[in-house]
Formats: C-alpha cells, structure tokens, sequence
C-alpha cells in the first residue's frame, strides 16, 4: 500500500518585510514511501547535494530537484535488473524510448511525484503532509539550515479546494531543523 504525501517548499520568513515577496509555494505530490523515515532521509540527501554543488535556487528549484532525484533513484527497480530488457542504465536515451518500456505494466518510475497546483486541493488520501522551509540567501553565500514541520499522520482537514487551509490547519508532531529531525527520527528508532 502507498503512503502518500505533500511537500510544500517555502522560503522561510526571516521577516515581516520579506514574507510577500519570499513566500512562494513549490508543491509536490508524492504517491509511495511518505512516511516521515523516508521522506526526511530523501530531504537530507537532497540538501546534502545542494550545499555540495551551491545549487540551491529556491524553492521551486528544490522541489524539481526532488523529484528528479526521487526518479533516479527509484528508476533502478525498473532497469539493469538482469532481467532480459533493452533498457541499460549506461543508455540514457533507452530510457526515453516508449517501446523499452513494453515489459512493464506501468513505468513507475515516471508516476511516482507530481508537481501540485497549491489553489486546486489536494487528493485527500494523503497520510502526511510537510513544510520544507528554505532560508532567503544568494545562492553564493554559505549553505543555511532548512527547517522542516512535519504533519501527524493524516492530522490535517481533508477536502478539495485550496490546499493552504489543510497546511494552516495540520496539526505538526516535528517543527524544526532538517538535522534536529533527523535526529528525533533515530533517538525514536533506537
């Protein structure tokens, strides 16, 4: 079974001036492994690679990253499996030709996100919703922490239309520093 979440990457509100011109929503759907140990694991190694290669651009950048890097990583289940298929990772453009994609019943790898539309709801099946807050930099400056809230399991309001009133109404069992989450995680985990 799938458990679905909505990601919402926000530039975090260092001030009252900042709010109307930083507050821009990139929205993803993702449809499996949304819960907080994956999701979480997923956001750090994407940080991690934004820091390391000072390509962090803001808030729809990261959520583009997010899922490209969700679909890499999840597109090995579906090529070099040993299996007889035409498809060979070392073969980009394999993977851009419909007919390698015969042998599967759907490609998964291609479904698995969805860039969300903030103003027209939310599928109401989701388990967890999370904020990801970026800090307001130039992309030069020293890598910053993100903060992160993290809903309950399904503590939200379900219902199509605007999806800020599910995110203002959530109620959040983690909201703090990606890190600080993370280590929540393992001290619960241990």
């Amino acid at each position: 079974m799938s458990t679905r979440s909505q990601l919402r990457f926000v530039h975090r509100n260092e001030s009252a001036a900042e709010q109307d011109s930083t507050n821009r929503i990139a929205q993803v759907y993702r449809h499996s492994d949304g819960y907080p140990e994956s999701v979480l694991q997923d956001l750090a190694h994407l940080k991690q690679l934004l820091d390391e290669t000072q390509t962090e651009r803001g808030p729809s950048y990261a959520a583009a990253q997010f899922i490209f890097l969700e679909t890499v990583s999840s597109m090995s289940l579906y090529v070099d499996e040993g299996r007889e298929r035409s498809i060979r990772a070392d073969q980009p453009d394999d993977l851009l030709d419909p007919s390698n994609m015969e042998h599967l019943e759907q490609p998964l790898f291609l479904l698995g996100h969805g860039v969300e539309n903030p103003d027209t709801g939310i599928h109401g099946d989701e388990k967890y919703l999370y904020i990801v807050e970026l800090p307001s930099r130039n992309p030069f400056d020293e890598p910053a922490e993100w903060t992160v809230k993290v809903s309950d399991h399904a503590g939200f309001p379900r219902w199509d239309g605007p999806t800020d009133e599910a995110f203002e109404q959530a109620t959040w069992q983690f909201q703090g520093s990606l890190e600080a989450a993370l280590e929540e995680l393992q001290a619960e985990s241990a």
